[in-house]
C-alpha cells in the first residue's frame, strides 16, 4: 500500500462542528492545520448526520461565539443569494429557511456544508490549511504522555497518511482518538459515587448508553405514491416497545420528556404549509416553501428526528466491530420501519391510514437513501479531566439556594441548553431537566495524563448527565474554538497546554486572547440568569414550559 507523510503545528481528526471551530481558531492566531474527516462533507451533526441547530433561546441576541455568529450569518446570506426568495423573506433579518420549530434557523444540511467550506476555502488557498475528506482514522503513535502521530486511511485512493504535528485535536463524533491512543476516558452512565450526582445511577453502567438516531429527510405529496419497499425486520419493529413507553415505537404516542406521562405527537395537527404547529412534520422543517418564489419547492421538506426512531437496542461505544455495525444497522432499519409505517399504517389527521404521498430527500442530505450520512450521535468517549463538569455545576434541582451555574474562573467560552437525556440502551426513559446557562471550563478540556491532545466536543471532561447540556451545536462550536485557541496559543507559548491552567499569568493572557477574538467568557447579568427549558420542541427563557 502506497503511504504519505504530512506535517503542520495542529492534526485535527474530526470534522464535524467542534473540529471546523478549532481549525479554524488555530488558523486564527497562524497555525498551520492539517483537518481529516472519514466522510466527504464536514459538519458533523449539522449537515452529515442532518440535525438543524439545537441552540439556546437567546441565540439570536447573544452568541458566545463571534465565528459560530457568522457561521449562521453564512447559511442566510447563501439563501439570499442562491436561493429564489421572495421578497417578504429576503428582507427577514432573522430569516429561518424552514420554519421549523426548533430553531430560528433550520435549513437544508447541503447548505450549511457550503457555508462551511467557504470559511476555509481562504486558508487552504494560501496553503495554511490542508483538509483530508474521505480520510478514516486508522492508529495513533504515541511516546508515553506525547502523542507522535495519527495514521489515517485515504478511502479513495486506498493510501495511507501519517500526519505528525506537535499539537493534536480529537474531535471525532465518538471520541475514536482517545481510544486509539491510550487517553484516559470513560463512556456510558457513572455512578452517584463517582459524581455525586442526583440523578447519576447508583452503579456505574458504561453500557447505558444514549439512543443513536439515523435522521431522514422527507416531503409530502399528497395524491401521489412513493411508498418505499417493506423495510427488513418490520413485522418485528412494528411492535417493539420500551418497557417504559406508553406504546408500542411505531405510533404516534409517547413518554413525555419530562413527566413521562402518554403524549400524542402526529405528524400533522393541521395544514402541512402552516407556518408553525406543535407537530413531528413542523419540529425539524428544513425548507418552508411559502419562502420561496411559486414553483421553486414542490412541497415543504422537513427532517426527521423524532422519538419514534431512536435506537436502544444496542450500545455503539465500547463495542467490538460486529457489534457496532449490527447497531448501526439497526438504527437504519428502525428510522425506515417508521417511515414505511407512516406511509402505510399510521392513522391519518383526516381520516383513513397511512400517507403514502411521503416521499424521501435524499438530496438534500447528500445520499441516494434518504438517509443522513451518518448516525446521530448523542455521546461518545469523555477524557478523564482536570475536571469534570457535573450535574450540581448547572442543574437548576441540584444548585438549590442558587439563581446561576457555578462560576468558573478558567472559563473559555459559554454555552445553554437543557440537561437531555434520550432513552437508553438499559431501557432507561428520558432525563430531561431545566439547566442554567453555563460556562466552559479550561480543565475540562485537559487530560489527566496525555500532555499535546485535546478534545473539542463531547469528548470533554463531562458526566453522561452534563454532555446532555454540552452536546448541541453551540456550544459544541464553542468547545472546538477553545481547543483549537488553546493549542495554538501553546504552541506560541512553548508551553503543553496544562500550563496555561496551572499560571494565573498563562491564564489571564489566554482569556485576553479569547475576548479579543470574539469569544465570551460568562454570560452577562441582568438579574438571575433564566434557565433553559423545554417548551414543546422550542426553548423559551423565563416560561414554565411544562
Amino acid at each position: 500500500m502506497n503511504s504519505c507523510e504530512l506535517q503542520a503545528d495542529l492534526v485535527v481528526i474530526g470534522g464535524g462542528l467542534g473540529g471546523i471551530a478549532a481549525a479554524l481558531a488555530a488558523l486564527r492566531l497562524g497555525a498551520r492545520v492539517i483537518l481529516a474527516e472519514e466522510l466527504d462533507w464536514l459538519g458533523g451533526q449539522l449537515t452529515a448526520q442532518g440535525v438543524p441547530p439545537d441552540e439556546h433561546p437567546w441565540i439570536e441576541h447573544l452568541s458566545g461565539s463571534h465565528s459560530y455568529a457568522e457561521l449562521r450569518r453564512g447559511i442566510r446570506q447563501y439563501y439570499r443569494d442562491c436561493f429564489p426568495l421572495t421578497a417578504q423573506a429576503r428582507l427577514n433579518l432573522r430569516l429561518n429557511p424552514g420554519q421549523g420549530n426548533v430553531s430560528s434557523l433550520c435549513h437544508e444540511p447541503w447548505v450549511a456544508v457550503k457555508v462551511i467550506d467557504q470559511m476555509l476555502a481562504p486558508h487552504e488557498a494560501a496553503g495554511q490549511l490542508t483538509v483530508l475528506r474521505e480520510h478514516r482514522l486508522q492508529s495513533v503513535e504515541t511516546d508515553g504522555d506525547q502523542v507522535q502521530a495519527m495514521h489515517v486511511l485515504d478511502l479513495r485512493e486506498n493510501r495511507l497518511c501519517v500526519l505528525q504535528a506537535p499539537m493534536f485535536i480529537d474531535a471525532t463524533e465518538t471520541g475514536d482518538v482517545l481510544e486509539r491512543a491510550g487517553v484516559e476516558h470513560v463512556f456510558g452512565a457513572e455512578s452517584q459515587a463517582q459524581t455525586q450526582e442526583p440523578r447519576a445511577l447508583a452503579e456505574a453502567d458504561p453500557f447505558d448508553q444514549q439512543a443513536v438516531t439515523w435522521c431522514l429527510a422527507a416531503d409530502y405529496l399528497p395524491g401521489e405514491d412513493h411508498t418505499i419497499e417493506r423495510p427488513r425486520d418490520y413485522e418485528r419493529l412494528r411492535t417493539l416497545q420500551l418497557d417504559c413507553w406508553p406504546g408500542p415505537q411505531l405510533s404516534w404516542t409517547l413518554s413525555d420528556f419530562v413527566t413521562h406521562a402518554p403524549r400524542e405527537r402526529p405528524l400533522f395537527v393541521g395544514p402541512t404549509e402552516a407556518e408553525t404547529l406543535y407537530d413531528l412534520w413542523h419540529a425539524r422543517r428544513i425548507a418552508w416553501r411559502q419562502n420561496f418564489q411559486p414553483g421553486s419547492y414542490a412541497s415543504d421538506i422537513t427532517l426527521a428526528n423524532w422519538p419514534q426512531m431512536d435506537y436502544w437496542e444496542r450500545p455503539l461505544i465500547g463495542v467490538g466491530p460486529q457489534e457496532q455495525q449490527a447497531a448501526l444497522q439497526g438504527a437504519r432499519d428502525i428510522s425506515l420501519a417508521f417511515f414505511y409505517w407512516m406511509q402505510t399504517e399510521a392513522p391519518r389527521h383526516d381520516g383513513g391510514w397511512g400517507y403514502p404521498g411521503l416521499r424521501l430527500r435524499g438530496d438534500v442530505l447528500g445520499t441516494a437513501d434518504g438517509l443522513a450520512k451518518q448516525v446521530y450521535y448523542r455521546e461518545g468517549r469523555r477524557i478523564q479531566a482536570e475536571f469534570t463538569v457535573c450535574e450540581q455545576h448547572i442543574g437548576v434541582q441540584a444548585r438549590a439556594g442558587f439563581d446561576a451555574a457555578e462560576h468558573f474562573d478558567d472559563s473559555v467560552g459559554i454555552g445553554a441548553y437543557r440537561i437531555d437525556l434520550h432513552p437508553s440502551t438499559r431501557g432507561r426513559n428520558t432525563v430531561d431537566i431545566d439547566a442554567y446557562p453555563f460556562q466552559i471550563p479550561l480543565g475540562a478540556l485537559l487530560p489527566v495524563r496525555v500532555r499535546n491532545l485535546l478534545p473539542a466536543c463531547k469528548n470533554i471532561g463531562s458526566t453522561r448527565i452534563t454532555n446532555g447540556a454540552y452536546r448541541e451545536h453551540a456550544t459544541e462550536w464553542s468547545i472546538g474554538e477553545a481547543a483549537g485557541f488553546l493549542a495554538a496559543f501553546a504552541l506560541q507559548r512553548q508551553q503543553p497546554p496544562r500550563a496555561v491552567r496551572a499560571s494565573a499569568e498563562l491564564l489571564a493572557d489566554f482569556q485576553r486572547l479569547l475576548r479579543s477574538q470574539g469569544v465570551l467568557l460568562e454570560w452577562p447579568r441582568f438579574g438571575a440568569l433564566t434557565p433553559t427549558r423545554r417548551v414543546g420542541y422550542q426553548f423559551d427563557a423565563g416560561k414554565a414550559g411544562r
